[in-house]
């Protein structure tokens, strides 16, 4: 397994895998799968220092992780917020951990101070994973999202780079 910089082309094997989440699970409060077309926005968004990286197995994408800017405000610049998902045939096989450290190395490379993760509060295998990596449970948002009837809880995780 390889981790690169996405590229334009990666955009495809990306939306399968987010479109998944989208629709079966509650690991993004997403309500509805993204077309092609924003997709490839999404991913032209997340050039240079908001990043996204790709662990492909052969040819093929097997996940991705991204970052994007924690909140709109000046001061808060120099913090991000991490997403990492793992297309469902690859999980735990260690494509998580490979994307979460080439992200934080970007991350370092740069400038960003501070990197946040917010993951939905029974995700353990999430949790566990930014554990592995050094981030701390800072809080939990309580019941802040609704997806498929549920109320769900949003734990949220730091990492000083």
């Amino acid at each position: 397994m390889q981790v690169r910089l996405a590229r334009l082309d990666d955009a495809e094997a990306i939306r399968a895998i987010y479109n998944r989440e989208v629709t079966t699970s509650t690991v993004t409060f997403d309500l509805v799968p993204r077309s092609a077309g924003e997709q490839r926005t999404w991913l032209q968004a997340r050039s240079g220092a908001h990043a996204v990286v790709v662990v492909t197995d052969g040819d093929e994408v097997v996940g991705f992780a991204s970052l994007s800017p924690y909140r709109d405000r000046p001061a808060y610049r120099t913090t991000v917020e991490d997403s990492v998902y793992v297309r469902h045939d690859h999980r735990g096989s260690g494509v998580g951990g490979l994307l979460l450290h080439e992200l934080l190395v970007v991350a370092a490379g740069h400038g960003f101070h501070t990197v946040i993760a917010r993951i939905v509060g029974n995700h353990r295998a999430s949790i566990a994973l930014h554990q592995r990596h050094g981030f701390a449970l800072v809080g939990v948002e309580r019941e802040v999202g609704r997806k498929f009837g549920r109320w769900l809880d949003v734990a949220v995780m730091q990492r000083l780079l």
